[in-house]
């Protein structure tokens, strides 16, 4: 049975950064809503109850019964969880004359306390509060404070139960890695296993033992999830797995031909769809972005489920969901009615009544990456950018036609081949090109022009959740955009996208 730590969340825009945090040193972790309690104490090592939006003091905030925890395994409440210890066990939390938002410096720390081992006096951390702890519960002892905030550090005299107003889990806490690690091994006892070469074993012989000699069929994608997701199914059921790739006319240039020729060297079974007219036909007359989606995805479904059923006996429907979206299905209020209408294979299960695997689940996209480098896929797969299910049906602002598919086609090839050829490719978490609904006027020779314009947009990120614009050279940039107003028949104009996420997106629709 797989140790772990669970993590309580209370709605912080900081849960999923805890996570990862706990991951990286080696720790399995799963979050669950507030008032999630499991069936069996036994795998969980220790509780991590996160940040809130949420004042403590009102009367509305979420208020979960922690007994079943309680002093039975050690605890870490953060910021928020750190004030509700507090009120739950008879301590006060009031409004603060100084809210500490930001860096601050710790300027007293017990040195001898387990969690402070190899912190530094004077160490930063980040706060980000309005609340503050002014008086401990009975039974509670001071083990770190800033110069401004009285309490911002304390645990329990007679169980492993600790407090944080600070949050551990940010960059900008120079010391917080030190602090879990401290938590998670040295009061939990964690024995930090969780490797990706742990993982793939741990999976494999799980897919073994879950499917037989079931038949599984893969929509396949050319990205790193569905990628990853395939080896894996086919090293535990080998030719039982069917992949399907699917090309909807809305891919990279020569993308179907390449990503199959590198799935074919992968010794996967893949058979590869052309249906781009099929796609086309169903974009007809529509501009509505979400409108577009659903048609893509609607059309999708259509041919995969056709595709499928020439494979006889399939039992199973394997997808590339990764912890993330698992995440996003599951509010800190219960489930969400809300589903992604971009996901890849969206509704598939339903349509097609199969039983649905998903080896990812349980991994963030870094995890999935070094996943598959444990599992020696091709940096060419593992390093490709993100790219959006509908594809280029969503950087094609307005009506999607077979010429402005082309026009993108070709201007989205030069920007990437021309950011691999320069070393910059790496640099940059996603890349695009837009083809707006906008003509301008240009010249070219003795002649007048009024053709496309065209965005091109870099943007680095951890996980897309955040990105800020990347910097390219100047000198990068003049010649991309000389190379294609030169080369790509319908462009006389390049403008550069210099927006961060938020308050914009990465992608334009």
């Amino acid at each position: 049975m797989q140790e772990m730590i669970l993590i309580l969340d209370f709605g912080s825009q900081y849960t999923q950064l805890i996570a990862r945090r706990v991951r990286e040193l080696n720790v399995y972790c799963e979050i669950q809503p507030y008032h999630y309690q499991p069936a069996d104490l036994k795998p969980i090592k220790g509780v991590i109850l996160s940040g809130s939006p949420f004042s403590v003091r009102d009367p509305g905030s979420p208020k979960p019964d922690i007994v079943w925890c309680d002093g039975k395994v050690p605890i870490l409440g953060i910021c928020f969880g750190a004030q509700y210890i507090t009120m739950t066990h008879g301590g006060e939390v009031e409004a603060s004359n100084t809210r500490e938002y930001g860096r601050a410096n710790l300027s007293y720390i017990d040195a001898g306390d387990p969690l402070l081992q190899q912190i530094d006096k004077g160490s930063q951390v980040w706060m980000s509060h309005a609340d503050t702890i002014t008086r401990l519960p009975f039974g509670y002892e001071l083990i770190a404070r800033t110069n401004d905030i009285g309490v911002a550090a304390f645990r329990a005299t007679d169980k492993p139960t600790f407090g944080l107003q600070f949050h551990p889990e940010v960059y900008h806490t120079k010391q917080g890695s030190r602090l879990l690690k401290n938590f998670l091994v040295d009061i939990c006892g964690c024995s930090q296993d969780w490797t990706p070469e742990s993982f793939v074993n741990m999976t494999v012989d799980s897919l073994k033992k879950k499917l037989g000699n079931d038949k599984v069929v893969l929509g396949l994608s050319g990205g790193v999830d569905s990628s990853v997701a395939a080896v894996l199914l086919h090293q535990a059921i080998g030719k039982q797995l069917h992949c399907i790739f699917v090309d909807n006319g809305l891919l990279r240039k020569n993308e179907f031909e390449d990503v199959l020729n590198s799935y074919l060297h992968m010794g996967l079974n893949v058979k590869g769809v052309q249906a781009a007219p099929r796609f086309l036909e169903a974009l007809k007359g529509i501009t509505d972005p979400e409108e577009k989606r659903k048609a893509i995805g609607r059309v999708f479904i259509e041919v995969f489920d056709e595709e499928a059923h020439d494979i006889k006996d399939v039992n199973w429907l394997a997808q590339g969901t990764i912890y993330p979206d698992v995440i996003e299905s599951v509010s800190v209020n219960g489930p969400s009615a809300t589903i992604k209408s971009h996901h890849n294979v969206g509704g598939l299960p339903e349509v097609m009544k199969l039983k649905v695997v998903e080896p990812l689940n349980s991994l963030f996209k870094d995890e999935v990456r070094r996943v598959g480098r444990t599992l020696n896929i091709s940096n060419t797969i593992l390093g490709r950018h993100p790219f959006p299910g509908p594809g280029l049906g969503i950087r094609i602002l307005g009506e999607v036609t077979a010429e402005k598919v082309r026009i993108l086609q070709e201007v989205d090839h030069y920007f990437i081949q021309s950011l691999r050829q320069h070393d910059l490719y790496k640099d940059v978490w996603q890349a695009a090109a837009i083809l707006l609904p906008v003509q301008s006027v240009g010249v070219m020779g003795d002649e007048r022009t009024y053709e496309n314009v065209v965005v091109l947009r870099a943007v680095e990120s951890t996980d897309g959740m955040t990105a800020d614009w990347v910097h390219l050279p100047y000198d990068f940039l003049s010649k991309v955009s000389n190379d294609i107003i030169n080369n790509v028949k319908g462009v006389n104009r390049v403008v550069y996208d210099i927006s961060s996420k938020p308050p914009a997106t990465i992608e334009w629709e």
